[in-house]
């Protein structure tokens, strides 16, 4: 056996660089680079590597200012990339790696395949305790990088190197798997980083991992499609799945032939473009009327490549019909059994496909029902054109801010948001042209995850403009990546809105009855004791020009126009600070989110909200009757 003696850092970049995603024939490099921040643990290990071997490899070398933000732009790469390219991470022992543990959650949650490899303390405990070891009295091989165990859809410690010959490949096949994909951990200690070892060279040649698109079950289909057949009023949900599956068009000539309305999650925006006939909006807690009202009387749904969390059903309150019954086409078996379904496990193309076959002859929904749908959806847009209008004030509304982003970036331009009270706004508003138009993560809302996400976007496709909108206490979180933009050379347009507080979170803890406190960025008063003093003022145009960006201050919707024009014309990292005004909030529609009220409380205002919060709850549905497959149709 032909071997090639390397440390155990080489040896991983050199089969790192050897593997390849392949899905419908087109075949591309599964991990294109590294993000590193270098210390105690990996500097002289992945680190010496990568400046000895990365650039010949293909693997050039980025370098952000956080560890968790690095993370956050390798997932939204893969999101960009349709889960079918990612980044690896590395990082130093103790802090570092730990500093990587909301960016793994981030990317297990919203299923985004990310390689993290955190280095750990030394395999042959001489040093002991090392450096930024936890010390653990009745466990003497538990460290910090132990945290990533349970936010990751994979984990290992490599102790000697020749177990690097099958982790590296398992943790490959969870990257690329679809159903199972997500943070993938292998935590490398930092003397095994450095140990040489003789690689067999069948390790390090290259290897093409094909992404699976797995069909449905012909018996599956034809009990959903007896279901669709017979329902009066069906819709379809639409995930992010239809995106990572490339099935935008599938979806559109499914709703078109049979007449189905289709409503969004946060992840499925954009899976129909925005006035396509047949998209009814956003549905459940921060959706829009349409939808709402589309799935409050719906019979049959079909819920496509969602996980059906609380927001996109309203917590258990969007689909009131007590005949509801679900259809659950996912990749992942978990997803596709929710709220009773009956379970498609496939890919998104796949089924729609299979659906589409067995449902041929068929005539679709009713003229009456597709009258009202199309009633509803065009009151909708009237509804967002009202919400995205200037209404004359200053400063402006913060519907009218994105409306005016929206309209001059143009369609091909990627926003990117990621919590606050924008996600909820942009998804009623924004309208997306193509299904990379929208890119708001919302299956952890991360405060922090905006701006990085802004440099994974504008890496995957050079070419696409990128606009980051992000709150102030969002921006003041994890602001440091615009450094790592500007030493990219990126092109990348920051929206600062500005509200001077948690703003969002205010406006919930006031809707739950309690005064404001410990969400806006006041001064502690000597008086009270609280931070309910006079406001901090942050210059936040000088803030992001000493970072190295260009930065301008727009208190109007004209001098916001023209400083996004300028920014497109000019690039660069861009930053424009629009203040918003407080009381001009865009509005529920038909929606409720459960957040429980304090039971008792010596405040009357929480009383009451306690009281108006179980008046709601009661339309809550604990489960829902499990769909019947077709012998039990039959019966």
């Amino acid at each position: 056996m032909n071997t090639v003696r390397l440390t155990v850092g080489q040896a991983a970049l050199r089969f790192l660089a050897a593997q390849y995603s392949e899905r419908d024939g087109v075949r591309q490099r599964l991990i294109p680079g590294v993000w590193g921040i270098f210390g105690h643990g990996n500097v002289a290990g992945l680190g010496q590597a990568l400046e000895e071997y990365g650039d010949a490899l293909g693997l050039p070398t980025y370098r952000p200012q956080n560890e968790q933000g690095m993370v956050h732009a390798a997932a939204a790469y893969a999101r960009h990339r349709n889960r079918l390219q990612t980044f690896a991470c590395t990082a130093s022992i103790g802090p570092g790696s730990t500093n990587m543990l909301t960016g793994a959650a981030l990317a297990t949650v919203n299923r985004l395949p990310v390689l993290l490899l955190p280095s750990d303390i030394f395999a042959n405990r001489i040093p002991d305790p090392v450096l930024q070891q936890l010390e653990h009295p009745l466990e003497h091989d538990l460290s910090v990088n132990d945290c990533f165990r349970p936010v990751s859809r994979f984990y290992t410690r490599i102790s000697r190197p020749e177990q690097l010959l099958s982790a590296l490949p398992e943790a490959m096949r969870v990257l690329t798997d679809p159903a199972e994909t997500g943070a993938v951990v292998v935590s490398l200690p930092e003397d095994v980083q450095a140990e040489a070892y003789d690689w067999p060279e069948s390790f390090l040649a290259g290897r093409v991992w094909r992404v699976r698109r797995p069909p449905p079950e012909p018996e599956v289909v034809r009990e959903a499609a007896g279901l669709l057949r017979n329902a009066k009023r069906p819709l379809i949900v639409a995930g992010g799945g239809v995106i990572y599956s490339g099935a935008e068009g599938h979806l559109a000539q499914f709703a078109e032939t049979f007449g189905l309305p289709v409503v969004e999650s946060q992840a499925g925006k954009g899976s129909l473009v925005w006035d396509h006939p047949h998209n009814a909006g956003p549905v459940g807690s921060i959706g829009g009327s349409a939808a709402n009202r589309l799935a409050r009387g719906a019979d049959v749904v079909l819920a496509i490549g969602t996980r059906l969390g609380d927001f996109v059903t309203a917590s258990k309150t969007a689909f009131q019909n007590p005949d509801v019954r679900f259809l659950g086409l996912n990749v992942v078996p978990m997803d596709a059994a929710k709220l009773g379904a009956l379970s498609l496990v496939a890919d998104a193309r796949e089924g729609l496909n299979a659906l589409q076959a067995a449902l041929e002859g068929w005539a679709g929904t009713g003229p009456a029902f597709r009258a009202a749908a199309s009633n509803l959806i065009t009151e909708w847009h009237g509804l967002v054109d009202a919400q995205r209008a200037d209404t004359g004030s200053t400063p402006p509304s913060q519907g009218a801010v994105i409306g005016t982003v929206n309209r001059v970036t143009g369609g091909n331009t990627t926003v990117i948001c990621a919590a606050g009270s924008l996600p909820g706004d942009l998804l009623r508003l924004w309208r997306p042209t193509d299904s990379k138009s929208y890119h708001v993560e919302y299956g952890f809302s991360c405060m922090g995850y905006e701006i990085p996400a802004g440099i994974g976007v504008a890496l995957a496709e050079p070419g696409r403009r990128v606009v980051v909108m992000i709150g102030d206490g969002s921006y003041l979180m994890m602001n440091s990546e615009i450094v790592t933009a500007v030493a990219e050379n990126l092109n990348l347009t920051v929206v600062l809105v500005d509200n001077r507080a948690y703003m969002s979170i205010r406006g919930l803890q006031m809707e739950c009855g309690s005064p404001s406190f410990g969400n806006e960025l006041r001064h502690r008063n000597p008086e009270t004791g609280r931070t309910d003093g006079p406001v901090v003022n942050v210059d936040f145009v000088l803030h992001a020009r000493g970072m190295g960006a260009q930065a301008v201050r727009a208190e109007t919707l004209d001098e916001l126009e023209a400083a996004l024009k300028n920014a497109g014309d000019q690039g660069g990292v861009q930053v424009i600070v629009v203040p918003v005004n407080l009381r001009e909030r865009v509005p529920g529609f038909d929606s409720w989110w459960d957040v429980p009220v304090a039971e008792v409380s010596g405040q009357e205002q929480v009383r009451r909200a306690r009281e108006q919060y179980g008046a709601r709850a009661r339309a809550q549905r604990a489960s829902f009757t499990p769909t019947p497959g077709r012998d039990e149709q039959e019966a």
